[in-house]
């Protein structure tokens, strides 16, 4: 323990004669006013809220491949309002409305590329109701009791304000068998 000493000892006097308190100051100084600015810097976004998030998306022809569509391939499992009608897009919540932080998800089959994807349906919640185009599309829809899987609750739990207003559709990831 005493060659411990002696070493922190010798790199503390070390560090002494070569810095000062001023000098520990003044960067400690900059790197909190620059930790601060950090996340002002611009940022590269990987895509936008519509771009194609799953490959060959974009090449999908009729009804299966437009996402303000009841048919479209990734609302397999969607009840309630397409947010692409009503202000918001596929993948973002119409402007006064939040994500709801619990959903449900589904299983899609993209037609491109004949593979299935895990697919998160989010409610938007605090506005009132969009009523505009309402799909009710309950492929793999469960019973309430398997709450996860079911499409027939409304999702706003969570939120500030619970008043369910869209769904939105988001990919996470491919499903694995």
């Amino acid at each position: 323990m005493h060659i411990l000493d002696r070493w922190i000892q010798t790199i503390a006097r070390k560090l002494a004669h070569v810095s000062s308190r001023r000098d520990f100051l003044s960067r400690f100084g900059t790197l909190l006013i620059g930790g601060a600015a950090l996340p002002l810097l611009p940022v590269a976004r990987a895509a936008t809220n519509d771009g194609p998030l799953v490959p060959g998306d974009h090449q999908i022809e009729g009804d299966a491949g437009d996402p303000r569509k009841c048919e479209y391939w990734r609302n397999c499992a969607m009840d309630g309002f397409l947010c692409g009608y009503c202000g918001g897009s596929t993948t973002s919540c119409p402007p006064g409305t939040e994500f709801s932080p619990v959903t449900w998800i589904g299983t899609c089959r993209n037609p491109a590329d004949q593979r299935d994807y895990i697919i998160s349906y989010n409610d938007c919640c605090g506005k009132s109701s969009c009523n505009r185009a309402r799909c009710n599309r309950n492929e793999g829809d469960k019973p309430n009791y398997l709450p996860s899987k079911s499409n027939d609750i409304i999702w706003c739990m969570g939120t500030s304000n619970n008043v369910y207003h869209c769904t939105v559709t988001l990919v996470l990831g491919l499903a694995v068998k």
